[in-house]
């Protein structure tokens, strides 16, 4: 049994603690905005946040996110910054597909939670790690430019 807090909710899953912390997410939990991507960390469709990390969930074992705190794109509005982004990435149409944007949104909360104003070059280096096959990477950059203006304004 392994238990962790996914969403601020206490959750305790029979699983094998190998098995990756997505599917037990997708699976097990039914959390299903955290995508699959690659399979191997290199796209970054699978972003959460692990303790307020943003790690690759195709990659990090179960075992890994015991006793800690798994905030998936379900769960990020809950905070100021992820209202922030999530209605800036409304606001500014960012997606198209949008397959790739629960993990893009989890890495711009990540940068936002750290830097209030991120330069292009911050934006770029936190990003780097998400892969956008429909190429929203202008858009993606403007929304965290323009969620960083409403958290520095207090909304």
């Amino acid at each position: 049994m392994i238990k962790l807090t996914v969403n601020g909710r206490p959750a305790t899953l029979d699983a094998d603690p190998d098995m990756p912390l997505l599917w037990a997410l997708r699976e097990d939990l039914q959390l299903t905005g955290t995508k699959f991507g690659c399979g191997m960390a290199l796209c970054g469709a699978c972003t959460v946040h692990l303790d307020g990390q943003p790690v690759r969930s195709c990659s990090t074992p179960l075992s890994a996110a015991a006793g800690k705190k798994v905030t998936t794109i379900e769960g990020v509005s809950a905070t100021k910054t992820g209202r922030a982004a999530q209605l800036a990435w409304l606001k500014l149409d960012v997606p198209q597909c949008g397959y790739c944007q629960s993990g893009q949104i989890m890495s711009a909360c990540a940068l936002l939670a750290q830097k209030k104003s991120p330069s292009d070059a911050d934006i770029d280096q936190a990003m780097s790690g998400n892969i956008c096959r429909c190429g929203t990477y202008n858009q993606v950059r403007a929304a965290i430019h323009d969620a960083a203006a409403t958290l520095r304004k207090g909304a």
